[in-house]
């Protein structure tokens, strides 16, 4: 099967010509060389590449730069601002690129300046974001702890749109420990169930546990996942390089690569195949 990785970062050391607007806590630098090294020395044939907002907000040039050398490996995610006006042509424009194959929006309150806004799942700027997305079949993602519940009216009024949850909607950490109850808006995921049009990213999920690798603790709140939603609607993701200080890499997909509680089938979809038909989006080259 064909392993690809729904969510990871790279981001260049700050310097005046791409300065960064805030600190990631990790390596100083994550270039595409050095995720590509990583995925080799696993056998990760791909991953989407979601550009660093922490650093970078709404310029994804330097995904654009990584995604070019080595071609076929990324396909690219852009956050994109809700508040701009030109936002219907920004998604345009990604929509065009070959390996641009969704948008973000920031919902967490506190982390984006267009967040607020999420909280009324009438606002127009967000709306437009979805319709646009639909328009250009592009699904959106959505960073959104702590709006979990506003996701529900977004996907009841955006039918057309493809909604791809972050992170299980779930808080996460970027050192240990975890969360004291990780899994505790895992009701407010669940609801989300009947909306068709919603997918859930299984990323990060090894940063939400209590345990040392395999991470036994996290697989009962996970398999309520996969029976609700069914693997047909759930992704795996490292969201590497934020899981830096909890855990490596190698963890991160043998946590489910080697797990017997998921058989091959369901595996083979997890970890790739899902997300091929989701994004319609695979590697092209190894």
């Amino acid at each position: 099967m064909a392993i690809i990785d729904a969510q990871v970062h790279a981001y260049e050391r700050d310097h005046p010509g791409r300065p960064w607007v805030a600190i990631l806590p990790g390596p100083a630098e994550v270039t595409g060389d050095d995720l590509v090294a990583a995925m080799d020395a696993v056998g990760v044939d791909g991953a989407l590449l979601t550009s660093a907002w922490t650093m970078y907000r709404y310029d994804a040039s330097y995904a654009v730069s990584v995604q070019a050398a080595p071609p076929g490996r990324f396909g690219l995610i852009k956050p994109v601002d809700p508040s701009d006006p030109t936002v219907a042509e920004s998604i345009a424009d990604w929509a065009a690129m070959e390996a641009g194959v969704a948008v973000r929006i920031m919902l967490v309150p506190g982390v984006a300046k267009d967040a607020d806004a999420a909280a009324n799942p009438d606002d127009p700027a967000v709306s437009l974001v979805l319709e646009e997305a639909a328009r250009h079949s592009l699904p959106v993602n959505l960073l959104c702890w702590g709006r979990l519940d506003m996701v529900a009216a977004l996907a009841a009024k955006h039918p057309q749109t493809r909604l791809i949850i972050d992170h299980m909607g779930l808080q996460q950490p970027f050192e240990p420990p975890a969360p004291a109850e990780p899994f505790a808006d895992l009701p407010l995921l669940l609801n989300l169930a009947p909306y068709e049009n919603v997918t859930i990213k299984i990323t990060g999920a090894c940063t939400l546990s209590h345990q040392p690798f395999p991470y036994p603790d996290i697989w009962d709140p996970l398999a309520r996942i996969f029976d609700t939603f069914g693997f047909d609607r759930c992704l795996w993701g490292t969201d590497w390089t934020r899981a830096v200080n909890l855990l490596t890499y190698e963890q991160g997909v043998d946590a489910f690569r080697l797990n017997d509680r998921l058989s091959d089938g369901e595996r083979a979809d997890l970890m790739g195949g899902t997300l091929a038909r989701i994004y319609g989006w695979s590697p092209t080259t190894k």
